[in-house]
């Protein structure tokens, strides 16, 4: 069965408060999104990437491969309005008899062994999607006042999120709706079960400038 990974890298980053896009900030000198598309790279050499990415940013983008001697084949796709719409921008490079991830670009800490075993489930399932415990103690904003949340029965939810293409392609002709807050809410909309499996903790989401100094260390301490 053909693999594929949809690396979504549409966002403007404005949280990180740099003057480009977080998915364009170096990590150990090259750009973050450099790390993120090599890992998958590493967990199949011949799985076909396709990189969403805001349009005015696109030849950046090539100009940044250029300046790091960057190759590995990937296939540029103009991002949307917003995360639903670049995701489904990107599905339609993907056949539908296929199993398909759908990545954070800024996400380079995903494990191989997370990867592969997303793919496997998937591939029996249907759906498989990594997440890990949280370790803090939580509480639920109400009317009320904050209620305290079992957090053995809460769920942190990351990417890569693994499909069966079919699926998800079809998930994704639905109107677009607040509610989607990930693409296994897409999904789920449509009546199908979703599959959690265990993540990897290191599997953070770079969104603020401390998320940097974390990924600095990790890269040091898996390099």
């Amino acid at each position: 069965m053909d693999l594929y990974v949809v690396i979504v890298a549409a966002g403007s980053g404005k949280r990180m408060g740099a003057e480009i896009p977080k998915q364009f900030l170096e990590l150990a000198g090259r750009p973050v999104l450099m790390h993120t598309i090599e890992r998958f790279k590493s967990f199949n050499d011949a799985i076909e990437i396709i990189t969403v990415l805001p349009e005015n940013q696109i030849r950046f983008w090539i100009e940044l491969q250029k300046k790091h001697s960057f190759s590995i084949l990937h296939t540029l796709v103009k991002g949307g309005s917003n995360r639903f719409y670049s995701v489904r921008n990107g599905l339609k490079f993907v056949n539908s008899q296929a199993l398909v991830a759908i990545h954070d670009g800024v996400r380079p800490f995903v494990s191989v062994d997370t990867i592969k075993r997303c793919f496997e489930m998937a591939e029996k399932l249907g759906n498989a999607i990594p997440s890990i415990s949280p370790t803090e103690s939580l509480r639920m904003i109400t009317e009320h006042g904050s209620l305290p949340v079992n957090r053995l029965q809460v769920k942190q939810i990351q990417t890569p999120q693994v499909f069966s293409a079919g699926l998800i392609k079809n998930a994704y002709l639905q109107e677009y709706s607040n509610d989607f807050t990930d693409d296994a809410t897409v999904l789920e909309k449509t009546g199908e079960k979703i599959n959690l499996i265990e993540g990897n903790r290191e599997n953070i989401k770079i969104t603020n400038p401390e998320d940097l100094l974390i990924s600095a260390a990790l890269l040091q301490s898996i390099s």
